[in-house]
């Protein structure tokens, strides 16, 4: 309420509350609330007396105890027949020190960095994943390899293999690297925390081939959020079966969906165009032809179009993994500024896998 309140004297009250999402009303109430002075509050009699207090607050600052949580100190104490206080009361004599926080000598995990990445073109940024498709008896499967561009959606890599390793994710990067022409410094390649995209072989390829890696932050889907869409979008498709009969079933599958995501499906997120056409810089022709029939439309029948002439679909300007916050920056009469985040802005030869010696793979790399 303080920051509305300073915010107010500058642009006015209800630019304030919209901007720190405050209701009106609740500031008005605020101000016309009188001003109260809280009464202290007398000490219950069965209160510990200072004495005592200190004398619990010494026994959890004691080498023994710090690192223990209260109920532990209780109990630990109990078993050697002493008792000081309840395991409430002891909280409320770390409360009144402010002391009241985590204990426990536990690992601390490190704070990970967001992965902000911005495409504006094709090969800027590919992201890439592995997922397990069912295999033809129980816990048995087939690994599927995809990598994506995330600006046009077009599927530049994929491998089918009945292991995950390393190896093979480096060779099918490395085909790829080499079919879509990359120059070194040009591609960002990101991916999740699994052990093949940690690996030190694959690190070792793109740091050879001039790419840079990024990785999601652990346990946080949202950071490879073109991959998890393209395998729901696979495995929601209609001809997706409950489980693959061979490796050969799930091979012909994957053939013929890759062709069709490629060349056939109109995307949403692209303006309904294909990923092929988006990747390979036909989009504004597609638009200009899909406005030029619109127009013809329009002009044989302007009274089916209420407010005004229609227009195709628009490919974005950009594809984001975790946009920057959106910030509004205010100045004040003195010089000050205030910043307001809103956080709501072609096939290969078969090998062998290293771990494996009847491992069957198929590589596809798009041209």
């Amino acid at each position: 309420m303080d920051a509305v309140e300073t915010l107010a004297c500058v642009v006015g009250t209800a630019p304030a509350c919209e901007a720190l999402t405050i209701n009106r009303a609740s500031l008005y109430r605020r101000r016309c609330r009188p001003t109260t002075v809280a009464r202290r509050r007398p000490t219950p009699t069965r209160a510990l007396s200072p004495v005592e207090r200190q004398a619990v607050r010494d026994v959890l600052h004691s080498e023994r105890f710090v690192d223990r949580a209260p109920a532990q100190v209780v109990a630990t104490l109990l078993d050697e027949d002493v008792y000081h206080c309840s395991t409430r009361t002891m909280y409320r004599v770390l409360d009144s020190s402010r002391e009241v926080r985590e204990r426990r000598n536990q690992l601390r995990h490190p704070i990970y960095q967001k992965p902000e990445l911005l495409a504006t073109a094709p090969n800027q940024v590919w992201s890439w994943d592995i997922t397990k498709l069912l295999g033809p008896a129980k816990w048995t499967y087939f690994y599927l390899y995809v990598i994506l561009d995330i600006f046009s959606r077009y599927v530049v890599g994929w491998m089918l293999a009945d292991a995950e390793s390393a190896r093979l994710a480096k060779r099918l990067i490395d085909e790829a690297y080499a079919k879509q022409r990359i120059a070194p410094g040009q591609l960002t390649i990101h991916a999740d925390r699994g052990s093949s995209m940690k690996s030190h072989g694959v690190a070792v390829l793109l740091a050879s081939l001039g790419v840079t890696k990024t990785h999601s932050r652990p346990h946080v889907s949202n950071d490879n959020p073109y991959s998890e869409a393209h395998f729901k979008t696979l495995k929601y498709c209609p001809a997706f079966p409950d489980r693959f009969g061979s490796y050969q079933d799930g091979l012909g599958f994957c053939h013929a969906f890759f062709r069709y995501y490629n060349h056939e499906h109109r995307h949403s997120g692209i303006g309904l165009m294909t990923p092929y056409a988006v990747h390979h810089g036909l989009a504004p022709q597609i638009t200009a032809a899909r406005q030029e029939t619109l127009l013809n439309a329009y002009a044989l029948h302007p009274e089916r179009f209420v407010r005004r002439p229609p227009r195709p679909p628009v490919l974005p300007e950009a594809a984001w993994i975790n946009p920057p916050a959106k910030k509004t920056t205010l100045q004040d009469g003195s010089g000050s500024t205030i910043v307001i985040l809103d956080d709501a802005c072609v096939p290969l030869d078969s090998g062998r896998d290293a771990r494996s010696d009847s491992a069957p793979k198929f590589i596809e790399v798009a041209q």
